[in-house]
């Protein structure tokens, strides 16, 4: 691979640079820029006023003990990623922790301050499992927590508000075989497959 140092090449090379994109925020800072670009070219403002959140829980791969917990209602034994999406479901923010770990709690880690691309965001859209810390968090923000959940006699998928956009790119990240299970040892790395997913579907989008 041209530019790598002798310390560095061929597969040892593309992790040493995934790695090291992790640990800067390149891929973050990417994955903001190309969600800009999507949406001015989708004709609407570069940063959204309203995003929503969910959390999905994933099995993780066998021999891998870290960060590993039970969602019982899921009844999935590995991992739970959370992610914050506009309302054309680009993800802005993802945060992975152990199954088992409940949703308000998880989700500190989507906004533990105000970016800079919220400057304009003014609602966070969750549904009921969200209330508690992550909805005291957010006022502590200065940002509005509007909770949206199905009515309790429907079964199934239910189209909730603008929150089912959130649905439809977990729908989005089963097209990617990488995130079909957790493959990764570390949450931050399967955050960072979430972000270069979110990067493929803006860039085939552009293009």
């Amino acid at each position: 691979m041209a530019g790598l140092t002798g310390r560095v090449s061929g597969l040892d090379g593309v992790y040493y640079y995934f790695y090291r994109w992790q640990q800067t925020g390149l891929w973050a800072r990417l994955n903001t820029m190309l969600n800009a670009l999507d949406r001015l070219h989708d004709g609407r403002e570069a940063l959204p006023s309203l995003v929503c959140v969910d959390s999905q829980s994933v099995k993780l791969a066998p021999r891998i003990f870290e960060h590993r917990g039970l969602d019982g209602g899921k009844h999935v034994n590995g991992r739970k990623r959370q992610i914050l999406t506009d309302a054309g479901g680009r993800i802005w923010a993802a945060h992975v922790h152990a199954a088992n770990g409940h949703d308000s709690r998880g989700a500190l880690g989507l906004l533990p301050h105000r970016p800079w691309w919220a400057a304009r965001v003014q609602s966070v859209l969750t549904d009921a499992a969200y209330r508690g810390r992550f909805a005291h968090h957010l006022h502590g923000l200065g940002l509005q927590h509007q909770v949206a959940s199905r009515p309790p006699t429907q079964r199934g998928f239910v189209p909730v508000a603008k929150r089912w956009v959130v649905e439809r790119t977990f729908a989005w990240l089963a097209c990617f075989r990488r995130l079909a299970v957790d493959y990764e040892y570390t949450p931050a790395s399967h955050t960072c497959w979430l972000l270069l997913a979110n990067i493929t579907m803006c860039l085939n989008r552009l293009t």
